[in-house]
């Protein structure tokens, strides 16, 4: 978030129709929407969950899912976003009793911005349905099925090699059951992550920390703080790391336009469609993932995550030394992470990159996150493929939802689209696949003609 125009945590509460300011501390003061929103900057940030008012400032710096996720709320209403997250909301709001200065006015609406009260109103009630059926219970033996494959599928990949030694054929066949373990790991963590978020100590935040750091070689809490972020403000600018492309690409309809008027070329953009395919999948999670989670390890002084993720080197070198020595063992891992970030790419951003992309327009949770992300066709193989996030937008509405319970709430999410007029995006595979390159040209196009033109 930005500086300026810092505002005291004594500010006077607003007085409205009447409503005095009703003693300040203690939560018995009442605001309007215009003072909360006054407290949106780094050093001032205030928030609003059903209708009371918390002065999170310094909470902020201990949130434990970090600093930046609970800032992109500073001066709005997150309460969609509080329940979202948050799978046992009771335990949280004991954390949140200290921090309450006031509520809002009888005379103020619940919600911020001029946000649609109905679609709100309607995406609540869902919400309360969905807890009441108990579709954000999660089943224990799907997930040991799951880890149960996963691990099958690693130790199929170190038996053919013991059996039938190490030719080319089997070589290039082990990589390719490691490349999809290290896959399937990875939409198995990002399961453990969702269902982790308020208890470090239960079962989910540990199985998260075995399968991301021993059994894929990352960083729980660096991907715990990234990927709330992006469930938070998904493709909003300076708020989803995901769309932070460090200059290497321009993306959405805005974006381009905006670096073509200021002349920005930092690469040759009306060509990103194409090299794309060279540094795009191919350097992901190899280059840019590795060098950022070995970063924000050392830097927060991350110990554990680091032990998590060093005891996956050391099981990796154990195992395949006596077949390809050392460097023919950091050959074979870099090949794997090779095929992965492939698969990786092509599935989290055939939902993601082809919608729309813009700064923050404070939308509603519904609105937001139906903006930023499109559903892939359910099939047997799209599941197993994509972790289950081919069903994005339930996802997104519901972080914390067990994957095997989204083709149970799509009916009901598609229903409250079509009444409200929220439009929901299904595609194929492989239009969701073309699309990610469509995207990507018509963007640099605009900046093409942005950057000759205007």
């Amino acid at each position: 978030m930005g500086g300026g125009g810092q505002q005291t945590e004594s500010s006077e509460p607003a007085k409205c129709d009447g409503v005095g300011p009703g003693g300040g501390r203690g939560g018995s003061a009442v605001y309007t929407w215009e003072e909360v929103q006054k407290h949106c900057h780094r050093g001032d940030q205030w928030l609003v969950i059903d209708r009371k008012v918390y002065n999170i400032t310094q909470w902020a710096k201990r949130h434990p899912g970090g600093i930046r996720v609970i800032s992109h709320f500073a001066g709005e209403d997150a309460t969609d976003a509080f329940s979202a997250f948050h799978p046992d909301p009771n335990f949280v709001r004991k954390f949140l009793k200290p921090l309450l200065i006031g509520e809002l006015a009888p005379t103020e609406p619940s919600h911020d911005h001029g946000k649609n009260a109905a679609l709100v109103q309607d995406f609540q009630a869902l919400r309360d349905r969905v807890e009441r059926e108990g579709l954000l219970r999660a089943r224990p033996l799907f997930f040991c099925l799951y880890l149960g494959h996963i691990l099958l599928l690693e130790a199929l990949a170190l038996g053919l090699l013991w059996v039938w030694g190490t030719s080319w054929s089997l070589t290039l066949l082990c990589s390719l059951m490691l490349a999809t373990s290290q896959s399937q790991a990875g939409w198995l963590q990002h399961d453990y992550g969702h269902l982790s978020v308020c208890k470090k100590s239960s079962w989910n935040h540990i199985l998260q920390k075995f399968v991301i750091g021993h059994l894929k070689g990352a960083s729980a809490n660096w991907w715990n703080h990234r990927h709330f972020q992006h469930h938070a403000k998904p493709n909003v600018f300076s708020k989803d790391p995901d769309v932070n492309s460090l200059h290497v690409f321009v993306l959405g309809d805005k974006q381009p336009v905006e670096y073509g008027i200021k002349k920005l070329k930092y690469m040759p953009y009306h060509h990103q469609h194409q090299y794309f395919f060279l540094i795009g999948p191919p350097l992901l999670i190899p280059v840019y993932f590795h060098i950022q989670i070995l970063r924000t390890m050392f830097l927060r002084q991350d110990w554990v995550d680091l032990a998590w993720s060093m005891s996956f080197y050391l099981r990796i070198f154990c195992c395949y030394y006596p077949f390809f020595g050392f460097f023919g063992s950091v050959a074979l891992i870099s090949f794997v992470r090779f095929l992965e970030s492939h698969w990786f790419v092509w599935v989290t951003q055939m939902n993601h990159l082809p919608m729309e992309m813009d700064h923050e327009r404070h939308q509603d949770w519904l609105t937001m996150q139906l903006s930023a992300t499109c559903n892939i066709e359910q099939s047997t193989f799209n599941d197993w493929f994509s972790g289950h996030l081919n069903f994005q937008i339930e996802h997104h509405l519901f972080p914390t939802m067990p994957r095997h319970n989204y083709h149970l709430v799509a009916p009901l999410v598609r229903a409250l689209c079509e009444k409200h007029g929220v439009p929901y995006q299904v595609k194929t595979l492989q239009k969701g696949i073309t699309d990610v390159v469509r995207s990507l040209k018509k963007s640099g196009d605009l900046w093409l003609d942005a950057y000759l033109h205007k």
